[in-house]
């Protein structure tokens, strides 16, 4: 199948920060996206990991309508109960006493930052700021989170590292031991790593960073932002080793593709963010908290988990197969549930190529991945599809590469 030659001609009044593939979609259902056409793609992206019940999904669509016709924005100077029944949801079915909702992962990990630099200035102890990240992780795009990150191509050119941020080692635990001083405030991890390429956190390892900070009066902050609500099996991928956080920070699923995210605290870590300590203008409105709240009462129930778990499953053995029968091609499966990493040898963004013309939608990563982020509801029939076109993604990539080789 060729890549349809139908999308729009890329606008001129539109920053330049995007490397936009020359695709335009009309409508979704399900698992698939559509061209003004009528071309069909098999969307295994989910907007990065954001449209986790699918698109128009008839419950979130009925709860958009419903809240539209009612309210859509107040201010929370008032009381919002849309917002107090979403963050019991939450803290019913988490680690969490309270929450603070944002419009993105970005401000739910400021929150988080904040927070945590907020409760030792509420114990006397306002030196200690650091908040140590680790190589390969993605936070989002404002200074704080992109310095936290530390990724030198996110940091180029916005100016001098702000203070408190200090970069550590994917899996070294004892250079962050020696990492942790009387200055940290707090440690900012991903339970498994999205953007840096799939990489998990084994569930040793996070039950010994829990441990490293209860030792040492550290708060652990996770980014559950693209891992977390239901894509690893579990509600939240760090129950897979039951070592939970302090503070977390959670978005994209939340609101299906509705613009949400959520700042998660114990109560004990809250503890500094009195009246006037924080805000948000639109964070927590009426219409975003319907449809968080129709999105999660989805996300939470068991059948919808042990369903990925089966098709998590299956897209492992199967890409594992593949990566027997193309070695030239594809060199590790990494991830967790369906937040699934393919590690190549052929340029990655090639390899989207090849995907697309195949009509099957994949992410890139970093480490020379794609990723494989489908809606929860993926179906077992629809999963082997998408392995056929993998399959036939992989035939191209090969043929390329060994054309390029001198005879």
């Amino acid at each position: 199948m060729a890549e349809t030659t139908t999308a729009p001609v890329p606008s001129d009044h539109i920053m330049g920060v995007y490397a936009r593939a020359p695709l335009a979609f009309e409508r979704g259902d399900g698992v698939r996206l559509y061209t003004a056409d009528g071309e069909e793609y098999l969307d295994c992206m989910a907007g990065i990991a954001v449209t986790a019940l699918g698109h128009n999904h008839p419950k979130l669509v009925a709860a958009v309508k419903d809240q539209a016709e009612k309210l859509w924005h107040t201010s929370n100077i008032f009381r919002i109960p849309q917002q107090e029944k979403l963050a019991k949801l939450l803290t019913d079915n988490t680690f969490a006493d309270v929450c603070f909702f944002t419009n993105s992962g970005a401000e739910a990990i400021e929150c988080a930052i904040k927070t945590a630099r907020k409760y030792h200035w509420s114990k006397g102890q306002p030196e200690r700021i650091d908040i140590i990240g680790f190589d390969g992780s993605f936070h989002g795009r404002t200074i704080a989170a992109i310095f936290a990150a530390n990724n030198p191509s996110y940091v180029e050119g916005f100016g001098p590292p702000p203070p408190g941020f200090v970069g550590a080692k994917f899996g070294d635990l004892e250079g962050l031991k020696e990492l942790v001083g009387p200055t940290t405030a707090a440690i900012l991890l991903e339970p498994v790593q999205g953007e840096g390429g799939a990489r998990s956190w084994t569930e040793a390892e996070l039950k010994a960073i829990r441990q490293l900070c209860d030792e040492t009066g550290t708060l652990l902050i996770y980014d559950e932002i693209q891992c977390g609500l239901g894509r690893t099996g579990k509600l939240f991928a760090h129950e897979w080793a039951d070592a939970p956080p302090d503070i977390m920070a959670v978005a994209k699923a939340l609101g299906g593709g509705f613009p949400v995210g959520a700042c998660l605290a114990t109560a004990e870590a809250a503890r500094g963010m009195t009246p006037g300590s924080h805000g948000s203008t639109y964070g927590g409105n009426p219409l975003a908290m319907a449809v968080g709240v129709a999105s999660v009462e989805e996300l939470v129930k068991p059948e919808l988990l042990a369903h990925v778990r089966e098709v998590a499953g299956y897209l492992n053995q199967q890409l594992t197969g593949l990566k027997e029968r193309f070695p030239d091609v594809v060199l590790d499966i990494r991830g967790k549930g369906l937040l699934i990493g393919v590690k190549l040898a052929t340029p990655n963004r090639e390899f989207m190529q090849h995907a697309r013309d195949q009509h099957l939608l994949i992410a890139g990563g970093g480490d020379n991945c794609v990723r494989l982020l489908p809606p929860l509801v993926l179906s077992l029939e629809e999963a082997r599809e998408a392995i056929q076109r993998m399959e036939r993604a992989c035939e191209a990539a090969q043929a390329k590469a060994r054309a390029a080789v001198p005879a």
